[in-house]
């Protein structure tokens, strides 16, 4: 029987055919796997740069191009007959000799970049003082040394990033840039998916390279794995190596801080870690965010990833609020009211539900009777929002044992004026972070961190946390700002924009309008009157993310609001206010849309 793994690129190509085509795709697929009467056959690319490259008749008019050795087949992607068979072609692949990974080249392209980076490579070469040793040693592919020893400047290296593997292009993109050794070494350390892969490397072993290729290949063993793989949205099956590390480990022994910016993937980590714990871990598992509405996105999202009920019964998505309230609720007999005589706010509830924890079970129990807490694992998304009453609350609600608390956070997204370190209400955490942006372009990520004003930032760490080495992986468009001469035209466009979008066929469900006020999103949402699309407030965009965002009212006045006198306050205020128009700024994948009338916002002042 087959082993068959999928390619991150085959369910985008497939979901892009007509669903006639689809089901006679998804019927062959089956027949493969069952290796039954019918099934589609490899059949060789002539002019193929790897002999292992082959390719499947799936439907009428439509192969998939799979890497073959053995009995494991690794399928790419699924195309009309001449575009697969230039795909199967153009590419060759091989494993990565010292951290094991698959790794795809296009071939066809350095063939024809070489006699160019000959022609003008000058009598220096940049990795000249480097020896063909100690690039083998990083896991330059030996075949491609004769065209690292051609490169003669960095631009060099930035030009062939889209022709190499990642694996083959982040060390040198280290050593081009002034970087030793050893730093080009833990960069390439970063593309493997699990510390524990430490051990000896095959090449010849491909079966081996796919398992340790959780962004790049997922195995299918029957039709319901197949179908789930395919069924399911990216962010569920396929991770970045550093998101699968920290979401898969195997244990924790203290608390784990990850930090990263827009666009990481800080969320997707966190549900898979949440995930991973309601399947492996010891008991049951909350996991907290910001807002009600981040709870029930959170929530649908958990539903994809734990198809199994019983394990995503163990998963319970809340907020520090709503567990404050609960704990009261149970110890009082009925649900605390925050409105009217003998109502306690939310930090009094807090405090109170803190003080009937430690009652109940005391701190020597933390590690001798986990039982008595009302969880044992507690997962945190945006962690850069939760204050230290609420921190010393969810310290108390999980006991002091491995895999306790998995944090996410961002300290230039926060969008309040929380500003406390872990250290200080005892949460000792060991700290991981996320450079690369998977999200956003680098025109947008550019702009967001230009508006945002790029400096460090206290809060969550001791010291501060800055914005150096913060880099998207793709290009795209450069954010568009708008300028007219009243709301009302304004708001006009606002229409006009979005109703194109529509038309021309992205999905409502893709595009988010934002603005600063709650009058604003009223306005916004009279001028578009059936346009169904989502308008909420910059804060309501928070932990979500879409192909197209228009922020609207971003004008003098508005954005920011007038802030404070005291001068301590006003630049916290200011400050608040860059970080959640940067927030707003960072949900877009791919377009950005920006919108004032009258005089626009001073942060626009770029």
């Amino acid at each position: 029987m087959p082993r068959l793994a999928i390619g991150p690129e085959f369910p985008r190509e497939l979901s892009a055919l007509a669903q006639p085509v689809r089901r006679d795709v998804m019927v062959a697929l089956r027949r493969f796997l069952l290796n039954a009467a019918g099934a589609p056959h490899p059949e060789r690319v002539r002019g193929s740069r790897d002999a292992r490259v082959a390719t499947l008749r799936l439907a009428q008019g439509v192969r998939g191009v799979v890497v073959r050795q053995r009995d494991v087949y690794w399928l790419l992607t699924v195309l009309p007959d001449p575009e697969a068979w230039s795909h199967a072609q153009r590419h060759r692949y091989g494993v990565n000799p010292v951290i094991g990974v698959v790794e795809e080249w296009d071939a066809q392209a350095l063939e024809r970049v070489e006699p160019a980076l000959r022609r003008s490579a000058g009598e220096t070469r940049l990795f000249d003082p480097i020896c063909d040793g100690d690039l083998l040693a990083l896991g330059i592919d030996v075949r491609a040394l004769p065209l690292v020893r051609l490169i003669t400047t960095e631009a060099d290296v930035e030009a062939l990033e889209p022709l190499l593997p990642p694996s083959q292009h982040v060390p040198l993109a280290v050593l081009a840039r002034g970087g030793s050794l050893s730093e080009a070494w833990r960069e390439l350390d970063g593309c493997r998916a699990s510390d524990e892969d430490t051990g000896p490397i095959d090449p010849a072993d491909f079966h081996a390279a796919l398992r340790r290729s959780p962004d790049r290949a997922v195995f299918a063993a029957d039709k319901v794995e197949l179908d789930q793989v395919l069924g399911s949205p990216d962010w569920c099956t396929f991770l970045h190596p550093p998101q699968h590390r920290l979401a898969r480990a195997a244990r924790y022994d203290h608390p784990v801080l990850v930090i990263g910016g827009a666009g990481t993937g800080k969320t997707i980590i966190a549900l898979h870690r949440a995930a991973h714990l309601a399947r492996h871990g010891r008991g049951p598992v909350l996991l907290v965010t910001f807002s009600q509405g981040l709870t029930e996105d959170l929530s649908s999202r958990l539903d994809l990833l734990l198809p199994d009920e019983a394990a995503r019964k163990r998963v319970e998505v809340g907020n520090a609020e709503r567990l404050a309230m609960r704990i009261v609720g149970e110890a009082e007999g009925r649900r605390p009211t925050l409105v009217g005589p003998g109502a306690r706010t939310l930090a009094e509830l807090t405090d109170e539900a803190l003080r009937l924890l430690s009652r109940a079970t005391g701190d020597l129990l933390d590690d001798v009777d986990p039982d008595h807490k009302p969880y044992r694992h507690i997962v945190v998304d945006e962690a850069q929002d939760v204050s230290p009453s609420q921190w010393r609350l969810l310290r108390a609600a999980a006991p002091r044992a491995h895999d306790d608390l998995f944090i996410v956070g961002d300290p230039h997204q926060r969008v309040t004026d929380t500003r406390v370190t872990l250290g200080a209400v005892g949460i000792p955490a060991d700290q991981h972070s996320l450079r690369i942006s998977y999200r956003l372009s680098q025109e947008v990520l550019s702009f967001g961190v230009r508006l945002r004003g790029g400096g460090p930032t206290d809060g969550l760490v001791k010291g501060v946390s800055g914005l150096y080495g913060f880099r998207a992986t793709r290009n795209g468009e450069r954010p568009v700002v708008l300028a007219y001469d009243s709301l009302e035209a304004e708001l006009a466009g606002l229409a006009r924009l979005v109703s194109s979008w529509l038309e021309s066929g992205v999905p409502k469900e893709e595009i988010a309008v934002g603005a600063r006020t709650a009058p604003l999103v009223r306005a916004a949402k009279r001028a578009l009157g059936e346009l169904d699309v989502r308008v909420s407030t910059f804060a309501n965009l928070k932990g979500l993310e879409f192909d197209r965002v228009v922020l609207v009212g971003v004008a003098e006045g508005v954005v920011p609001e007038p802030p404070p006198d005291d001068p301590g306050a006003r630049a916290r205020a200011l400050q608040r206010e860059r970080s959640m128009l940067f927030v707003a700024c960072t949900r877009a994948r791919s377009m950005l849309y920006i919108s004032h009338s009258g005089r626009g916002s001073p942060f626009l002042e770029l």
